[in-house]
């Protein structure tokens, strides 16, 4: 009869076999897509064979949308700690945004999931970002609301739509790395590289002090207090975005 710490052992060993195929998972699935990659290499990275992969997967399509759903949850956590650091709705607004910019350039398998499964989504095709936006994304817009409405009621952020803040400040993220391999080839400097992303995000958030706060003396306080609270973390590989790391 097994005894209790046995089972729990066994247990354990089940939830880490599982982790290491989900984490192979997530990097097959990032570089190569849902068409491209192979479960056989999944399986090889994971350092398991493919009937057991498949004893906790029940097939490719199984193992995509748990490997998708299991990095997405790992980057909302991370987002929920950022809505709550801060001493102000304002400085918690600009922790939000300065963790957008650095899940870009560090997280780049959960970018990669993203862009592909948007294209999917643009392209009027089945895709596995629709449920996770439902079940995920979008209980997450009402704190940030909720911090834009108290941040307005104090007088604290200046009185404009929530919305066109973050195009401006979420977007500005997106298209600086987006537009990293032109820029690349423009200054003949490549704008991935970590001392040109520590001074991006740097003037990132020091522009978002000055912009969306009443008291500028104040949004340059708060910038200071959210770039000393918050180490630039390590960057993730950009092959797939046709900039070279040095």
């Amino acid at each position: 009869m097994p005894t209790p710490a046995t089972t729990r052992t066994q247990a354990e060993r089940a939830d880490q076999t599982r982790t290491r195929i989900l984490e192979a998972a997530v990097r097959e699935f990032s570089e190569n897509g849902l068409a491209g990659a192979r479960t056989e290499q999944i399986a090889e990275a994971a350092g398991v064979n493919k009937a057991l992969l498949y004893y906790y997967f029940a097939g490719k399509d199984a193992l995509y949308e748990a490997a998708l759903e299991d990095v997405t949850q790992k980057v909302v956590e991370s987002t929920k700690d950022a809505l709550t650091r801060g001493r102000t709705a304002g400085e918690k607004i600009v922790h939000y945004v300065l963790n957008h910019f650095d899940r870009i350039h560090s997280q780049r398998p959960f970018q990669n999931l993203m862009q592909q499964e948007m294209m999917r989504l643009n392209q009027g095709e089945e895709n596995a970002l629709t449920p996770i936006i439902e079940k995920v994304f979008k209980p997450m817009m009402t704190p940030l609301h909720e911090l834009f409405a108290e941040g307005k009621r104090t007088g604290e952020l200046i009185p404009a739509d929530d919305q066109q803040i973050m195009y401006a400040a979420i977007g500005a993220n997106v298209f600086y790395f987006l537009s990293a391999p032109v820029m690349a080839i423009m200054m003949k400097s490549n704008p991935l590289e970590r001392k040109a992303l520590a001074f991006r995000r740097k003037a990132a958030v020091e522009y978002l002090g000055l912009a969306i706060f009443t008291d500028r003396k104040h949004g340059a306080a708060v910038a200071a207090r959210v770039l000393a609270a918050s180490p630039m973390p390590p960057s993730g590989e950009f092959k797939r975005i046709g900039v070279k790391k040095k």
